[in-house]
């Protein structure tokens, strides 16, 4: 599919996806939240695909919501329901993420800020170069953090750090948010690109169904209490017990191999 915002590569079965609007930072419009949407589920449904990466163009991730989309149409004096696109085209994207039964990871190329950034910690796996800055500067012009980052960040980070974080909207400097627990991985600038490629291919490498039942009993977690979880686990681990993979994983340490999964 061609796309203009956004572009896909695929290699060694990753599916790349590069927010592609370096002139505006990569700021979300709506094309691109649609062409992002697409992009993920076009890569949700192609059975090469084992894992998805994220990344911008130029020198940031993205700058946030590009408020000019907002604005258009809008009489002298009207204001926009800035709630409305939220639930319109953010969201999808959102869940297209957190529903993806692959692992999805991204890579933080420079700024990150506001719903770029959000859209950034709603992947699995998120690694950042060391010059990159995080940023939720929504109360600086009197609005809340949005794009699920009121859900993600507290979970990350725990509710004091979040809410200083949020409140103040200081920057946060890469080094930081790695100690925080916001980010797995900071590399060198110049070294990013290859790191969060390999680190891509390498998780394409994995048995896919069992990361995407790990992400799944991760995210429950968080809204169980022990019996439930346990529950889960074990109906779990009969149904990824009986996959290609796991015969295969079982196999290979038995025969003292390398395992070959094929993510069935």
């Amino acid at each position: 599919m061609a796309y203009e915002t956004v572009v896909v590569e695929q290699f060694d079965g990753v599916s790349k996806i590069t927010l592609n609007r370096p002139d505006r930072l990569n700021a979300l419009s709506f094309q691109l939240l649609d062409e992002l949407q697409q992009a993920l589920r076009a890569a949700a449904e192609d059975e090469g695909c084992r894992c998805v990466l994220v990344t911008g163009a130029g020198r940031g991730f993205s700058s946030g919501a590009d408020l000019m989309d907002a604005a258009q149409g809008l009489k002298p004096g009207q204001r926009p329901d800035l709630g409305a696109p939220l639930e319109d085209r953010y969201h999808p994207v959102l869940r297209q993420i957190r529903d993806m039964a692959k692992p999805v990871i991204a890579a933080i190329n420079g700024t990150a800020a506001g719903a770029g950034l959000n859209i950034a910690l709603a992947c699995d796996i998120v690694v950042a170069a060391r010059s990159a800055k995080l940023i939720q500067a929504f109360s600086n012009i009197g609005l809340v953090p949005d794009a699920g980052g009121t859900w993600s960040i507290p979970r990350l980070i725990g509710r004091a750090r979040a809410l200083r974080w949020m409140m103040s909207g200081e920057p946060l400097l890469a080094e930081q948010a790695l100690d925080w627990g916001l980010l797995t991985g900071v590399y060198d600038d110049a070294a990013l690109a290859k790191e969060a490629d390999d680190l891509a291919r390498s998780m394409a490498a994995r048995p896919t169904l069992a990361l995407a039942a790990i992400k799944q009993l991760v995210d429950r977690s968080l809204d169980h209490d022990l019996e439930a979880q346990l529950a889960l686990e074990a109906s779990t681990q009969t149904r990824v017990g009986f996959s290609d993979d796991a015969w295969e994983g079982i196999m290979a340490f038995v025969q003292k191999r390398p395992a070959q999964f094929q993510g069935r």
